[in-house]
């Protein structure tokens, strides 16, 4: 068994070397945001102990949904750094799950993501997220990716009630 860049690795598997914060801020309520979609839901936050995202989610006091993500060695694209895929899924499950929470069952109609400065691997950030408008089948959802003052990501999501749901 050996230890570089914070991971063990042990028959070839990968394994954090060390236990990730993700607590809240003290005013948050911890939320399972993904049971509201059941277990197909799972992309993103599937592996709570893995190398690629550790997620938990919380409803702030006004009732919006945030999320304190790790990106693991997992996400990685450019050197040292998150993939911009892995930042866009990040964007999409937390902009959606923002509007089951708030009682839209929907899918994405369209994402746009807009980044702002490169997010270093093994790093703990805030996803926040809110709805600005709801107008017939139509729920408008906008986020971003940040942690302190720097901003990595900026997300704006369309999203389209599921008939029937």
């Amino acid at each position: 068994m050996t230890c570089s860049n914070s991971s063990i690795v042990e028959n070839e598997v990968v394994l954090p070397c060390t236990a990730v914060d993700l607590s809240g801020e003290a005013d948050w309520i911890p939320c399972d945001a993904p049971s509201i979609m059941g277990e197909s839901l799972r992309f993103v936050s599937g592996e709570p102990d893995g190398n690629r995202f550790r997620v938990r989610y919380y409803l702030n006091k006004e009732q919006q949904l945030r999320a304190r993500i790790w990106f693991g060695p997992d996400t990685g694209g450019p050197p040292g750094h998150a993939h911009g895929g892995s930042i866009a899924a990040v964007l999409d499950e937390v902009l959606g799950l923002n509007a089951w929470v708030a009682g839209y069952p929907v899918v994405a109609g369209n994402l746009n993501i807009s980044f702002r400065t490169m997010l270093p691997l093994e790093k703990v950030v805030t996803v926040e997220s809110w709805i600005v408008s709801a107008e017939g089948r139509k729920v408008m959802v906008h986020g971003r990716v940040c942690s302190g003052d720097t901003v990595y990501a900026e997300g704006e999501c369309l999203c389209i009630t599921i008939p029937g749901r």
